[in-house]
């Protein structure tokens, strides 16, 4: 018999239903399954401005700064921080781009990681998880876009 290369997912019913109310309950844990939990400390840079990423999260706990790098050497935007339930790294999703803003945490979190490969594992053995979890995707990155347009609209 093969050996499953899924994780365990150690969340609480409570943790899972704040990380994923998109989908289902019976299917949450079949869900978390395919990402793998981390802590990190603070200050520690997760994702890097300009260079590839092949993964994406759930922030379980702790805060995350998004900061955008601007054409001043050393000087960065805050455009987020994110807080238990939220998403980040999502655009790796659709292509091997290279990331738009770094994320450092702000304190020690724990977090859930989808790596590229769990990512195309889950597209081919739950498809009807996998078009919950992107239409969830497009919901955030468009619920993003009209907040910065927004902020945007108030600059003019």
């Amino acid at each position: 018999m093969a050996q499953s290369t899924k994780n365990k997912c150690s969340l609480s019913t409570d943790e899972l239903a704040v990380l994923f109310p998109f989908l289902p309950a019976e299917e949450r844990q079949t869900f978390c399954s395919y990402f793998k939990e981390q802590r990190i400390a603070a200050e520690t840079d997760l994702i890097v401005q300009g260079k590839y990423g092949d993964f994406m999260g759930f922030l379980v706990s702790g805060k995350l700064a998004v900061k955008k790098e601007t054409s001043f050497a050393g000087k960065y935007i805050l455009l987020a921080i994110l807080e238990q339930g939220a998403m980040f790294g999502e655009f790796f999703l659709v292509g091997n781009s290279k990331r738009t803003a770094n994320v450092i945490s702000m304190e020690e979190c724990r977090m859930l990681i989808l790596s590229r490969k769990m990512a195309d594992k889950l597209m081919s053995e739950e498809p009807s998880l996998a078009i919950l979890f992107l239409k969830q995707v497009v919901h955030v990155v468009g619920r993003r876009l009209q907040k910065i347009g927004d902020r945007l609209a108030s600059l003019l």
